[in-house]
């Protein structure tokens, strides 16, 4: 069957125009990227409401607000967690397990990050990891640049193996109703082999970045002087622990992951009495505008059909069973290269529609819906703004206080370019070699 003629219009065309420029800015480090997301913002729905294709209302929708209040409400939860000195202590531990060694640094924390990013979401498992990574480095004089790296990476690969990893595998598991023990099953392998290639990759890329630690430095760290307020760490910790259980079943309580955090918020505000002033002054409101805007633009190319146009020409191909596995990977691809452009969730807010059309017209669609979770996966670790977990440990490179330790775009893709196409890779052969474990 021929592919479908592909229509692109004026309003795709200014919406593309000003997401390209809005992007320029932000990865040339002209303009502070929050500064930027703000002025692209204002100039897409300017030009949309000019040309009738994007409105205010349909901007102020575009926020995704769960993301937002997810990520500021597990900031607080941080800042309430930080004066206790259990940072401290995990570091001392970490350092001590890991004997100064920075190579075998990187992959523990990487591992951990990973294996709790299939249970919590990865923005929340880099929000409270970055800042113990910090801690660490400073223990052995490392530069955090290549781990802060490495976990957001990391944490997106670990993300894509479970229903509740992930924000879009929520809704592909919603909309294909696959459960969480069908999506661990069919994603855990290639997750895998994508978790050892990507690694791999990142001891090679960062070889330069990853001396051999001093070792006497730990002879007198003592972990046990760490801990500094031991009842207000008992009450966080139940409050973790909450938290921790509602993510893993937030999805079968029709519960949002924000709602989650909000929750645990609550009961740590509650138990612990701090004054709002405090806590308030840990949020990074710049990440928070920064995501705002970016979903503004973003939701304006939603608008415009160019999201819709490109997911119709490539379901198109699928109505040919022969075909079924180039389409499949040719998704794949799309959806990550996109993914590294634009958030990954107004793509599958997009391919969704498309596939269950599909599925209507009798078409195997299993395949799609797993070649879509891989992509939009793993395609955000090719730049820095192409997952959240990414701008978060960015953020948190400019702030640590060490220069050579910022995370620009630059330094991104020199990592990300060949560490996403290397998973990709790696992805596309076992499921080609396994496709019929796919369908």
């Amino acid at each position: 069957m021929e592919p479908a003629p592909i229509h692109i219009d004026t309003n795709m065309i200014v919406a593309m125009s000003v997401l390209v420029i809005a992007y320029a800015l932000i990865f040339s480090d002209i303009i502070h990227r929050t500064n930027a997301a703000i002025i692209g913002s204002v100039v897409m729905v300017s030009v949309g409401m000019w040309m009738g294709f994007y409105s205010q209302e349909e901007a102020l929708t575009a926020i995704d607000g769960n993301t937002i209040l997810l990520l500021m409400a597990m900031m607080i939860v941080v800042a309430l967690l930080r004066p206790t000195g259990v940072f401290e202590y995990a570091a001392i531990r970490i350092t001590k397990l890991t004997g100064g060694n920075s190579k075998l640094l990187l992959i523990y924390l990487s591992f951990a990050v990973s294996v709790i990013s299939t249970i919590l979401d990865n923005v929340t498992t880099v929000i409270i990891f970055a800042p113990l990574t910090i801690l660490i480095t400073r223990i052995l004089h490392l530069n955090p640049m290549p781990y802060l790296i490495a976990e957001a990476m990391l944490s997106n690969v670990g993300g894509v193996a479970t229903l509740v990893g992930d924000p879009p595998n929520i809704m592909i598991g919603s909309a294909a109703n696959i459960d969480f023990t069908q999506f661990l099953v069919h994603m855990g392998p290639p997750v895998a082999l994508v978790w050892i290639v990507t690694s791999a990759l990142l001891l090679f890329l960062f070889r330069k970045e990853l001396p051999r630690g001093d070792g006497t430095k730990l002879i007198d760290l003592d972990e046990s002087r760490a801990i500094t307020d031991a009842a207000g760490l008992k009450r966080m910790l139940v409050v973790i622990g909450v938290i921790i259980l509602l993510f893993f079943v937030h999805h079968r309580l029709h519960v949002f992951p924000a709602f989650v955090a909000l929750i645990g918020l609550a009961l740590g505000v509650a138990l612990l009495r701090p004054k709002p002033e405090l806590f308030l002054s840990e949020v990074n409101w710049s990440v928070l505008v920064f995501f705002a805007g970016l979903f503004v633009i973003v939701g304006g190319v939603e608008s415009s059909g160019l999201f819709d146009l490109i997911g119709n020409s490539i379901a198109s191909m699928a109505q040919d069973p022969a075909a079924l596995l180039i389409t499949a990977l040719m998704l794949m691809w799309v959806a990550a290269i996109l993914s590294a452009i634009v958030d990954n969730i107004p793509f599958t807010v997009a391919m969704i529609p498309v596939i269950l059309g599909l599925e209507a017209q009798n078409v195997n669609v299993m395949p799609l819906w797993w070649a879509l979770a891989i992509g939009v996966g793993l395609g955000g670790n090719g730049t820095h703004v192409g997952a959240t977990a990414n701008i978060i440990v960015v953020a948190i490179s400019e702030d640590c206080g060490v220069p050579e330790a910022r995370i620009s775009p630059r330094k991104w893709l020199r990592t990300g370019v060949p560490t996403m196409f290397g998973s990709l890779i790696a992805a596309s052969i076992a499921y080609a070699v396994f496709f019929d474990f796919f369908l």
